[in-house]
């Protein structure tokens, strides 16, 4: 499979820089990649940052979070507030030990992978 060169359109007005500070612009106002990359599509026009050979991940740097990281965290969070109203339900006991454990270990990986 042969990797194509993505190559800009002559109707996008928009500089590598220009692309570079909107993107830091956006992530100041807590935005994650992904909403970014919504923006940058709907509101400016930018179909792919890839035709500007970026990535919104490398930009962001230290400001950016896994998604996966963020959504158990969220599902921690509402698994413990059930179980703190709930002592009784077995079952959440268990999800609260499993997201736990999947939380860790993808937190493990993410330091494993920065080294």
């Amino acid at each position: 499979m042969v990797k194509q060169e993505l190559k800009k359109p002559t109707w996008l007005k928009y500089t590598k820089t220009e692309v570079e500070a909107i993107i830091l612009k956006l992530a100041g106002k807590g935005l994650t990649a992904e909403k970014i990359g919504l923006t940058l599509r709907d509101q400016y026009g930018i179909p792919s940052v890839k035709l500007y050979n970026i990535k919104i991940k490398e930009i962001l740097g230290d400001k950016f979070v896994e998604p996966t990281n963020i959504n158990l965290e969220n599902k921690l969070q509402k698994i413990i507030g059930h179980f703190k109203k709930n002592k009784q339900d077995k079952k959440t006991g268990r999800a609260l030990m499993i997201t736990k454990a999947k939380l860790k270990k993808r937190n493990e990986y993410n330091e494993r992978k920065a080294k």
